[in-house]
C-alpha cells in the first residue's frame, strides 16, 4: 500500500477516529518529453531575466505580485510563513448538510480514508449514519500549510474526502449569458422519451479514452517498427441548422433500435406523453 499523504484523526462530536489519508486518482499518462529532433537529446528549461535574458539562479529568484502593469509587491519567505495556516492534525466534521445540496462545482479532487488500528468501529458507524441520512460532512483540513475545504462522504465501503473550492473561487454563472427559449409541450415529451430510451446503470467503464489507447498502440508500434491498428475516429457532427423535432425522431429511432417487421407505426402525435416522476436532488455520486 502507498504511503499516507496526511496522518491524523477525523472528528465529529466527541468521537474521534484515527485515520490516513489516501490519494483516490491516478494519473495514467502516458507522458512526454521535449527532445531535439536531430539526436533526440532532452530540452532542459533555464530561468532568464527578461531585462537582459541573462540566466538568473535558484538564490536570486523571489516571489511578487503584480498589482499593476510592471508593478509588484514583493513578499518574503517570511511573508509566507505568516500567512500559512498551522497545520492541524485533526479533521473537525463542522456540519452535516444534504449531499443534493452540494454544488458539483465546488467538488475538486477526492481521497480515501482509511482507519488507523483500533478505528474501524468508529469508521464504520460513521460511514453507516453518513449513508442512511444521506447527507455529507463538511470540513476544514491544512495539507501543506494550505486550507482546504473539504466534505466527507460515504461511497460503498469507503469514507472519502473531496477537498473543496471556496465560494470566491467558483465563478458565478451570472457572468454569462445562456439561452432561453419557449420549449413546445411535444419537443418536450420527445426529449423525455429519447431520455427515458438511453438510460441506464452508471458503468464506468463503459467509457474509455480513445485517445490515450490510441497513443499506447501508436508507441508500443514504433518500438516494435510496425503499424498501430487504431480505434476509429468519430465523425464531427453534422454544424448545419436543423429542424428539432424531425432531430429528436430520429434520435427516437436510433434509441428504440430496428423495429420488427410489420410493427405499426406511431406518430409523435399519437404517443402518449409518460409520466415522469418529479426530478429529486441530484446526487453527484451514489452512495
Amino acid at each position: 500500500m502507498a504511503r499516507p499523504l496526511w496522518k491524523g484523526t477525523l472528528g465529529f462530536g466527541l468521537v474521534s477516529i484515527p485515520i490516513e489519508v489516501h490519494t483516490a486518482v491516478r494519473d495514467v499518462g502516458p507522458h512526454f518529453h521535449f527532445l531535439r529532433e536531430s539526436d533526440l537529446s532532452r530540452i532542459h528549461y533555464r530561468k532568464v531575466a527578461a531585462n537582459d535574458e541573462q540566466p538568473v539562479g535558484p538564490d536570486e529568484l523571489v516571489r511578487g505580485y503584480e498589482y499593476d502593469k510592471g508593478q509588484y509587491v514583493v513578499l518574503t519567505p517570511e511573508d509566507f510563513a505568516a500567512a500559512a495556516v498551522k497545520r492541524n492534525s485533526a479533521i473537525e466534521l463542522l456540519d452535516f448538510v444534504p449531499a443534493g445540496d452540494v454544488d458539483d462545482r465546488y467538488f475538486d479532487k477526492p481521497y480515501y480514508l482509511l482507519p488507523v488500528s483500533g478505528g474501524e468501529r468508529a469508521y464504520a458507524l460513521l460511514r453507516e449514519a453518513l449513508r442512511e441520512s444521506g447527507q455529507v460532512g463538511v470540513a476544514k483540513i491544512v495539507m501543506r500549510e494550505k486550507p482546504h475545504l473539504a466534505a466527507v462522504e460515504a461511497i460503498r465501503d469507503a469514507l472519502v474526502l473531496s477537498t473543496m473550492r471556496f465560494r470566491e473561487e467558483v465563478v458565478s454563472e451570472d457572468e454569462y449569458r445562456f439561452p432561453q427559449a419557449d420549449v413546445r409541450p411535444a419537443e418536450l415529451t420527445m426529449a423525455r422519451q429519447l431520455i427515458g430510451g438511453l438510460s441506464s446503470a452508471w458503468e464506468p467503464e463503459k467509457y474509455t479514452n480513445e485517445y490515450r489507447a490510441n497513443l499506447l498502440k501508436i508507441i508500443d508500434a514504433k518500438r516494435r517498427h510496425a503499424r498501430p491498428r487504431l480505434e476509429a475516429q468519430q465523425v464531427d457532427a453534422d454544424a448545419k441548422v436543423v429542424d428539432l423535432m424531425e432531430r429528436l425522431r430520429a434520435s427516437l429511432g436510433q434509441a428504440a433500435g430496428p423495429k420488427p417487421s410489420g410493427a405499426r407505426k406511431t406518430t409523435a402525435r399519437k404517443t402518449a406523453p409518460r409520466k415522469v416522476a418529479p426530478a429529486g436532488k441530484r446526487r453527484r455520486r451514489a452512495a
